[in-house]
């Protein structure tokens, strides 16, 4: 039942791409850069998304991505099929242990796990990425302070600092 990286990066990536696009192409190193995914990733991901028609790719200068059908046309579900994202947590329950376990609890656990799955694949498959999108807009995210110094120089300043106080000086102890 675990939503794995591949999953959750495929979602950023596509919404990322559809707040951006505007109708033009955008290139992985943009999504890469602003998302903090790597650009090898990203490609392997879009080579499964375009393989799902969920996205088209645009060659030449200017070229990129853009989503293949209106943002309110694909589903998060869809994604997560594009790129072979299973979310079924019923989907360990068949095999050896179902041939094995013939309780009650095992059929109620069963059946429990499976209902949960309908009602994932359904929340799933009624939720667009334009909904997503649409819902960005009431978030509001903190500016994070730009640093000023690298961290490092400034510890290795402190340290100059510290061992100019403590360090005598010549003559000092005459």
């Amino acid at each position: 039942m675990r939503l794995t990286s591949k999953g959750r990066y495929a979602v950023r990536a596509m919404l990322d791409l559809t707040t951006h696009s505007n109708g033009n192409p955008v290139r992985l190193q943009e999504i890469s850069t602003r998302q903090n995914i790597s650009l090898h990733y990203l490609e392997q991901l879009f080579r499964k998304l375009r393989n799902g028609k969920v996205v088209k790719s645009v060659r030449g200068p200017g070229g990129g991505y853009v989503l293949s059908r209106h943002m309110d046309e694909i589903t998060i579900k869809s994604v997560l099929d594009c790129v072979g994202e299973n979310i079924n947590p019923a989907k360990d329950i068949i095999g050896s242990e179902a041939a094995t376990s013939n309780t009650v609890e095992f059929h109620l656990s069963k059946n429990y796990f499976q209902n949960l799955g309908i009602i994932m694949q359904e929340y799933l498959s009624t939720t667009s990425l334009g909904d997503l999108s649409r819902k960005g807009n009431d978030i509001e995210i903190e500016e994070k302070e730009p640093v000023k110094e690298n961290p490092f120089e400034a510890a290795l300043n402190d340290l100059q600092q510290t061992e100019a106080v403590q360090r005598p000086q010549l003559g000092e102890f005459n």
